[in-house]
Formats: C-alpha cells, sequence, structure tokens
C-alpha cells in the first residue's frame, strides 16, 4: 500500500442541514479529482443522503461508504432530563461494512427518533449492542464521549482517564476489530492534546487509530460559506464571538498528502499508520444495494381470484355505480334499469381494458389494490380523501373512487400517469381530511405490518431572494440594503442565485 494512502471516512454533506456546506455531487467529485477510491459519508443524525450518495459514487466508480454521525444518549435514550443540548448526547461515527450493516443503520437511525428524540434524534448502547452486526465503528469527533472524557488531561494524568478507557472498552468488547480511535486534525489546540492521549490510550488498549478529517464542506474557501451557513442555523449574528464556530478553515475535503502531512506534532509513523488505516477500513467495505426491484406488500385477494382479475371485477363494479345515472355511458345510451348486469358503452370498455393492461403489464395490479382498500377504509369510516395529480387522469382511479374526476369527460389523459415506456412505480397521491388522516394510517400499519409502512419527507431548499435574506441577517446588514439587493434578483419562479447574479445580470453589476 502506497504510503499516500487515505480514505475519508468523516465526512458531512448539505443533509447535515444547515452544518455541512457540500452537496453530494460536488464531494464526489471533489474525491475523483484528488485520485482517492472511496468515500464515506456521516450526516448528523440521520441517513437522508444514503441513496442519492451511493448512486453518484457508484457512477463515478468510487467505492461509497454510507455512514452515520449518531448521537448517543448518556445513559437510557428512554432518560430525557438532561436540561440541556450538550449534555443530552454525544457523537459517534458510524459506517455501513455491507448490507446488513446498512439495514441496521437503517434501524439505528428509525429508533432514535421514534424512541430517542430529545433535541437530537439519538440512540444508546442498548441499541448499539442489538445492531451493531456489520457495523464499523469509530469513536468520534471531539463531541464523542471518548474525547470528551480526554478534554483537559494529559498522558501524565493517568488515574484520571478512567472514564475514557470504560468508554473504549465497552465499545472494543461490542465491536471488537471494528472499533477504532478516532483522531482529527482541523487545526485546533484541543485536537492536539486530546490525539496525544487518545493514541497513548490506543496503545495501551490495543485499540488501533485511524485518522479522519470531519469534512463539513468542499474547498477550503467554502469554509466563509459554512461559517454564515451555521449563523442561519442558529440565529446569530457573525459578529457574535459567543457563537457556534468551527474555529479553522481546515475542516474541507482534504487529499491524502495534506492528511499525511498532518498531526505535526505527533509521531510520524503512528500517523502514517493512522491515516493509511482509512484506506484499510473503507477497502473492507463492500454494500451492494438491489435498488431495481420493488417491494410491495402482497394483497390477500378473495374467491381465488387473481390480483388483476379482482381489479377488473371492482373496476366494473365502480364503473356501473359512478355511471349509474348517466345514459351515454351505457351501451344503450339510455340509463338501464338495473346497472350491475347492464353493458357499458364500448368506448367505457375500451379505455377500462387499455388502462388494465398497461398495470398487468408493469406488474401493479396488487399496488392498485392496496390503494382502493385504504381508500374505502376511509369511505367507510365518513373520512373525506380524493386523489391529485396526474393519477386523477386514470379511469382505474375513477372507478375505484380514488378519484371523483371522470376522465372521460374532461379528456384527461391515462398515459401522463402510467406508460409501458416509463418503469417508475405509479404515484398516487391521495389527500385525507387533516384532522383523521392518522386513522388511515393505523389501519394500513394494522393490516400491512408496521415494516411495510412509512412516511416520506420532502426537503425545502431556500429560494434565490429568501437566501439573500438569511445570509444578510447573519451579517448583520441593514434591513434597506438588503432589500435592495433582493429587489435585483429577477422575477423568475425557480431562479438560482448562480443565475441571478450571471454576468450582465443587475445583481453582478451591483
Amino acid at each position: 500500500m502506497s504510503t499516500q494512502s487515505f480514505a475519508h471516512l468523516h465526512c458531512h454533506s448539505h443533509y447535515s442541514l444547515l452544518d455541512g456546506a457540500s452537496s453530494i455531487d460536488r464531494l464526489v467529485a471533489r474525491t475523483v479529482e484528488l485520485g482517492m477510491n472511496s468515500l464515506a459519508i456521516t450526516d448528523h443524525g440521520n441517513l437522508h443522503g444514503a441513496l442519492e450518495f451511493y448512486e453518484a459514487a457508484k457512477a463515478a466508480k468510487i467505492n461509497p461508504i454510507i455512514g452515520y454521525e449518531a448521537y448517543i444518549a448518556p445513559g437510557s435514550r428512554f432518560q430525557k432530563d438532561a436540561g440541556s443540548q450538550r449534555d443530552s448526547s454525544y457523537h459517534l461515527t458510524l459506517l455501513a461494512r455491507d448490507r446488513v450493516g446498512f439495514a441496521n443503520l437503517l434501524k439505528l437511525a428509525t429508533q432514535a427518533y421514534l424512541e430517542g428524540f430529545y433535541f437530537k434524534p439519538r440512540i444508546d448502547r442498548e441499541l448499539l449492542a442489538e445492531y451493531g452486526e456489520g457495523l464499523i465503528c469509530l469513536s468520534g469527533c471531539l463531541s464523542g464521549e471518548f474525547s470528551r472524557s480526554l478534554i483537559g488531561t494529559s498522558r501524565e494524568q493517568r488515574e484520571s482517564l478512567a472514564q475514557a478507557r470504560e468508554v473504549a472498552g465497552w465499545f472494543q468488547k461490542t465491536f471488537g476489530d471494528r472499533y477504532f480511535i478516532e483522531i482529527q486534525d482541523n487545526g485546533l489546540d484541543v485536537q492536539r492534546q486530546v490525539t496525544d492521549v487518545a493514541l497513548e490510550i490506543s496503545k495501551e488498549l490495543g485499540i488501533p487509530p485511524v485518522a479522519t478529517c470531519d469534512c463539513h464542506y468542499v474547498n477550503r474557501e467554502d469554509s466563509e460559506a459554512q461559517d454564515i451557513l451555521l449563523c442561519v442555523n442558529t440565529g446569530r449574528f457573525r459578529n457574535d464571538t459567543s457563537r457556534m464556530r468551527m474555529d479553522s478553515s481546515e475542516f474541507y475535503l482534504k487529499s491524502p498528502q495534506e492528511m499525511h502531512a498532518a498531526f505535526a506534532d505527533t509521531d510520524r509513523d503512528l500517523v502514517t499508520a493512522a491515516v493509511n488505516r482509512s484506506q484499510e477500513i473503507a477497502d473492507s467495505v463492500s454494500i451492494d444495494l438491489d435498488l431495481g426491484k420493488r417491494h410491495f406488500p402482497g394483497f390477500d385477494v378473495p374467491g381465488g381470484l387473481t390480483a388483476s382479475e379482482e381489479l377488473r371485477r371492482l373496476c366494473l363494479q365502480g364503473l356501473r355505480e359512478r355511471y349509474a345515472t348517466l345514459a351515454k355511458r351505457w351501451a344503450t345510451n339510455a340509463v338501464p334499469a338495473d346497472p350491475t348486469t347492464a353493458e357499458l358503452h364500448q368506448v367505457v370498455i375500451d379505455r377500462l381494458d387499455r388502462e388494465l393492461s398497461v398495470i398487468d403489464t408493469l406488474g401493479f395490479a396488487s399496488y392498485f389494490l392496496i390503494v382502493w382498500d385504504f381508500v374505502r377504509h376511509a369511505r367507510e369510516q365518513g373520512i373525506p380523501a380524493a386523489a391529485r395529480g396526474s393519477g386523477v387522469g386514470a379511469l382505474v382511479a375513477y372507478s375505484l373512487y380514488l378519484s371523483h374526476v371522470c376522465p372521460l369527460e374532461y379528456d384527461l389523459l391515462f398515459e401522463r400517469f402510467l406508460d409501458v415506456n416509463r418503469r417508475e412505480a405509479p404515484d398516487i397521491d391521495i389527500d385525507f381530511c387533516k384532522e383523521r388522516r392518522g386513522e388511515v394510517i393505523d389501519y394500513v400499519k394494522k393490516k400491512y405490518g408496521e415494516a411495510n409502512v412509512a412516511q416520506i419527507g420532502t426537503f425545502g431548499t431556500l429560494a434565490a431572494r429568501a437566501a439573500i435574506r438569511d445570509v444578510g441577517r447573519a451579517l448583520g446588514m441593514a434591513i434597506p440594503r438588503v432589500d435592495q439587493i433582493v429587489a435585483l434578483v429577477p422575477d423568475q419562479l425557480g431562479i438560482s442565485l448562480e443565475d441571478a447574479s450571471a454576468a450582465g445580470s443587475q445583481l453582478a453589476a451591483a
């Protein structure tokens, strides 16, 4: 192995919300540019960027290491009386070594929000012991339990290091040879002091050290933008001397050469081994995610029918109810005496057959039955429900009472919703009464299993004008001056700051 080997194992993207100042694409591109073959993403308390990062890294032909900088409760995750954010949790770096590890990271991140949330989403030692398989554990940054116990100590104060030994010993026992002492050098004196003692304990307990960089942005010059981002996060002015800050411009994506040159006051053989070890750890990681398959829960079809046959039966039943009093939808062009046995118009049958053929070809019959099932439940319980978006263009959706607009009446296109040439799953947006939507969610969990039900979130991003206002506020600029700058942003929906300040624009000339 080259003496200049290194892989970043502690790195934050912009999914470390209002803290990390790097997009995943920029991080991956810079990693490739610096000649490194692996990269880890370890965002604060979440896995929001995991799949985006995995796909970007694979596309760039580098090894994706999916990680998570966890918040660890000092005691039980259920104990929520620390009184301050700092005292409520420690940091810990966790990396998935394989698919089992990735699955366990998902479990930990989920339990952190559902059970341990207190200031931050937290896990505890109990969960780490239960879901530690397939995970690589690093002791963490200065906010880690191990490092905090070393602040203010020295090699000579050996008797005062009992807590650090206990912490390292527990993690060593739990993770075995997958536990490492994490050392960092971002130009902070306290890091050097902690590193000095950490290496002593590393040698004493036989726990290998590994060097990381705690990246929060891509390039050194991005440090100012990240500092302002922290001000936006905390609601403080940049000239506030008591605010949270990084205290150096060294938290960027460093090259292997820069990492080997770090730790200037430390034994060079130890430094070389610790930096090289990051590459050894990276090479031990192999995460192969199967992202091409869908795993829908099954629908229990009654009467020995197939899902396709049951879907067709329900559609015909629904259309006969929907069109019971509408003469033009019947073969006779007259309202039938008994809609349950009358023949629907050929236009209706042809449209239904075409849609069902596409649904069958793509294998989504069970999916439609599941959506029909929980909408049926809502209707029976008197909970208002209605589809919106492109799904309204499907006669199948109208027949199942998912939507309430007839696509034949308004010439709505089914192909905008679903087409055999597009392989993405159908997206049926159903709005429920906001006061009772929880009842529908509970029904779905009980019928299909809680493990098969999840709620998704969306991320809001700052528009150009809002970003300027937030930065102006953080810099303490006068509001009238901020208003003047905002007024120079073109009144164009979705315009980016880059486009707004392009050469020749009013904003660029200001």
